[in-house]
């Protein structure tokens, strides 16, 4: 598999540390009173109206700007049932335009997403919502039991969930980051399946290349349902579903899990520099 070892991107020391600024604010409290899953009439049809645009013209751009490839897709019929019943995906985060991907791959399914809270007060916060961005809130235990909950009965009622367990966006790194709990964490609460993601790499043609300056060209791979392992007990569970994923999502992206250069769960886990 082609690894791009950029190195254009400030990758911080902690791996679930963002290195992306956001510059605007617009003031947005995220508490338990913020609908974090908004299925209001007004914002159906907003949303509605934006699928028009994402099958007209988002798709087909961000196929030919990405290079994209969908692997996989099979998986989703083959699990059509579970994924109707409710699922939760989790994947390693690599580009600004990877969930619009993720998107374009779960086609006929829509997509929620956890989403930093930091982007869903910024510019790009209105688009975020409107894709099925769910803010995370931070230093609010009762706003945190209020997005839990709006979460859980979105996944309990059919939806699909994604969350990016790695915990932020790394452009380009191909080593998959440890993961964080949340994928199995609300995969246990729900007893639903996760279904691992993972972007993978292409090495791009000359015109992209040296004209575009394309770094690489990408894959999204799709993999099989995992479920937790119901003998266990439920911090043991969570762990052990976290580490199942991870070695899914690494496999996934064509890295024999032994030779990732990190470990499977975060625990304050610090930057390797493989290169």
């Amino acid at each position: 598999m082609f690894d791009p070892k950029t190195k254009k991107y400030p990758y911080p020391e902690d791996t679930g540390s963002h290195y992306l600024i956001v510059k605007k604010d617009d003031g947005t409290v995220f508490d338990e009173s913020y609908p974090y899953v908004d299925t209001t009439r007004r914002m159906k049809v907003k949303q509605a109206l934006l699928r028009v645009l994402l099958y007209g013209f988002v798709f087909p751009v961000m196929r030919v700007r990405l290079g994209l490839r969908i692997k996989g897709r099979e998986n989703l019929k083959k699990h059509k049932a579970e994924i109707k019943g409710g699922v939760i995906s989790c994947g390693n985060h690599v580009h600004m335009w990877d969930y619009i991907a993720v998107m374009r791959g779960a086609v006929p399914y829509r997509t929620n997403i956890l989403a930093w809270d930091k982007n869903v007060r910024g510019e790009n916060g209105k688009l975020i919502r409107l894709v099925g961005g769910i803010p995370v809130p931070v230093n609010d235990l009762h706003a945190t039991s209020a997005m839990t909950k709006a979460a859980s009965e979105l996944v309990s009622g059919g939806g699909w969930l994604h969350i990016y367990s790695e915990g932020s966006m790394w452009e380009y790194y191909r080593p998959i980051r440890p993961f964080k709990p949340g994928a199995s964490y609300f995969s246990c609460k729900t007893g639903k399946p996760v279904l691992p993601l993972a972007f993978s790499y292409r090495k791009p043609g000359f015109i992209r290349e040296k004209i575009f300056h394309q770094i690489a060209l990408f894959d999204l791979n799709i993999g099989e349902p995992l479920y937790p392992d119901e003998s266990l007990p439920r911090a043991a569970r969570e762990r052990d579903l976290t580490v199942r994923c991870h070695e899914a999502v690494c496999r996934l992206a064509g890295i024999d899990p032994a030779e990732n250069p990190y470990p499977p769960v975060y625990e304050d886990s610090k930057r390797v520099d493989y290169y």
